[in-house]
C-alpha cells in the first residue's frame, strides 16, 4: 500500500466517523427535544420517555428536521411556534454533542 493510499483510507474512516457522530447527535437532539415537549404537555416517566421516542421516529420521514418541528408544532397545539422550537432544537443539538463527544 502506498502512502496515498493510507492517507485515502484515512479520511475515508475519519468521514465514517463524523457521520456517525453527527447521526448520534441528531438523533439525541431529537429525543432531548422530545422530553422538553412531553413535560410541555404534562407527561413524565415512561410516557414521557415514549413520546421522546416518536419525536425521533419522526425524524425519518423526510430529510432535515422539519418533520420533528412539524410533529412537535402540531403536539403542542398552538402553545409554542415553529420558531421556539427551531431555537430550542439548535440549543439541545449543541447539548447532545457535548454528550455524545463525552461519552466517546
Amino acid at each position: 500500500m502506498t502512502t496515498f493510499d493510507d492517507r485515502e483510507n484515512a479520511f475515508e474512516a475519519k468521514f465514517a466517523h463524523d457521520e456517525e457522530m453527527n447521526f448520534k447527535a441528531e438523533a439525541r437532539c431529537n429525543k432531548l427535544l422530545g422530553l422538553w415537549a412531553a413535560e410541555k404537555l404534562g407527561k413524565s416517566g415512561d410516557d414521557a420517555d415514549t413520546y421522546a421516542k416518536t419525536v425521533v421516529i419522526a425524524d425519518f420521514e423526510e430529510a432535515g428536521h422539519e418533520d420533528v418541528v412539524r410533529k412537535v408544532v402540531a403536539d403542542l397545539e398552538g402553545h409554542t411556534t415553529a420558531e421556539e422550537i427551531r431555537a430550542k432544537r439548535s440549543e439541545l443539538l449543541a447539548v447532545a454533542r457535548k454528550q455524545i463527544m463525552t461519552e466517546t
